[in-house]
């Protein structure tokens, strides 16, 4: 860049101490990595990078959803789980500089029930996640959590598996419990009974909501659900009484801008809603989601985050603050990070 004073923000960027709260285990391959996967698995997907891109070009987000379920259908073994896993914490650390991520897993998708033979068991899965996050933590200072999504198009039978996996195979690293996928035609209040157990287990209910459909899924989301984040909650912007109650009970949005272009839940940068966020006082988060499928990385999202909101260094880290206090980090975790963060912006 030719502005001096945006290079020097970008480079600020680069070297901050972050967190991420929204951002997705499948969808946080690399090309680098899904290459890798497609060499193991050849088929629908392609091994070549330049191939790669191309396949990553989205009409909308039906079509998102077929290429991510393409690239989930490659991780086939528990081998390929670990893989993925210490991966993604390799690039989060050392490109991203990130300290703490909260990685949104999918395992029905990956064990398969309605097709046993396609999949892993539970078992397989959780103790390949597991022993990627103890490796990452140690190689990387990263620390991880995981957050079980049930994947709304597979509907109910889903939600079923997935509460179980949270419940009866639970990881230690296991934290939060959510819903993704297509929103329309997938209603929250299905999922009522689901995020009342995950509830009471001692999980935090973490659903996407609002991405694009319009508030009242957020609206349900909160009231049935009793979410304590939403993830993306892009059209809350549409209700002012919600942009109030987000503000009031400082319940944070996951903002994933870039994701929102891609997927076309939003038009243009311009128009995302970021700023009507902020200036209603609503606690804001910036993220990822799936990051090398839409051509993005978590510091591209800081810089978008900064050119929209006016942000200068201190608005910068201050946002890095934001996520990691949104976060459910161990109190330790959450302090040290918070103080690099202070160290790094002083130094």
């Amino acid at each position: 860049m030719n502005d001096p004073s945006t290079a020097t923000l970008d480079d600020f960027i680069r070297g901050l101490p972050k967190a991420e709260l929204h951002v997705h285990h499948v969808g946080s391959a690399s090309a680098r990595i899904v290459s890798e996967l497609a060499s193991r698995h050849p088929g629908t997907v392609p091994s070549d990078l330049e191939q790669l891109k191309a396949f990553y070009e989205f009409r909308d987000f039906a079509h998102f959803i077929e290429v991510y379920l393409a690239v989930v259908a490659l991780i086939r073994t528990p081998e390929d789980i670990h893989y993925l896993t210490y991966e993604i914490a390799r690039e989060m650390a050392t490109e991203q500089q990130l300290r703490y991520a909260e990685l949104t897993c999918t395992p029905y998708t990956s064990v398969r029930p309605d097709h046993p033979e396609l999949g892993m068991p539970i078992e397989a899965y959780t103790e390949a996640i597991e022993t990627a996050r103890v490796e990452a933590e140690r190689d990387f200072g990263l620390v991880l959590r995981w957050i079980y999504d049930i994947p709304g198009e597979f509907g109910l039978p889903s939600a079923d598996a997935t509460l179980d996996y949270a419940l009866h195979h639970r990881p230690e690293g296991l934290v939060g419990f959510g819903l993704g996928g297509p929103e329309l035609g997938v209603s929250r209040p299905q999922f009522q009974p689901h995020f009342e157990q995950a509830r009471a287990a001692g999980l935090h209910s973490v659903p996407h909501a609002g991405e694009t459909t319009g508030p009242q899924t957020v609206w349900d989301s909160l009231t049935l659900l009793q979410a304590e984040r939403i993830g993306h909650g892009t059209s809350s912007a549409q209700d002012a009484a919600l942009l109030r109650h987000l503000a009031e009970t400082g319940i944070p949005l996951e903002v994933c801008p870039s994701s929102n272009i891609a997927t076309r839940a939003v038009r243009t940068l311009e128009e995302h809603p970021i700023r009507a966020f902020r200036d209603a006082g609503v606690t804001v988060t910036v993220n990822s989601d799936d990051p090398p499928m839409f051509g993005t990385t978590l510091n591209h999202e800081y810089a978008v985050a900064a050119q929209l909101l006016g942000l200068d260094e201190a608005g910068v880290a201050e946002l890095a603050r934001t996520a990691v206090r949104a976060s459910f980090a161990p109190e330790d975790v959450r302090s040290r990070v918070l103080a690099e963060i202070d160290t790094y912006q002083h130094a």
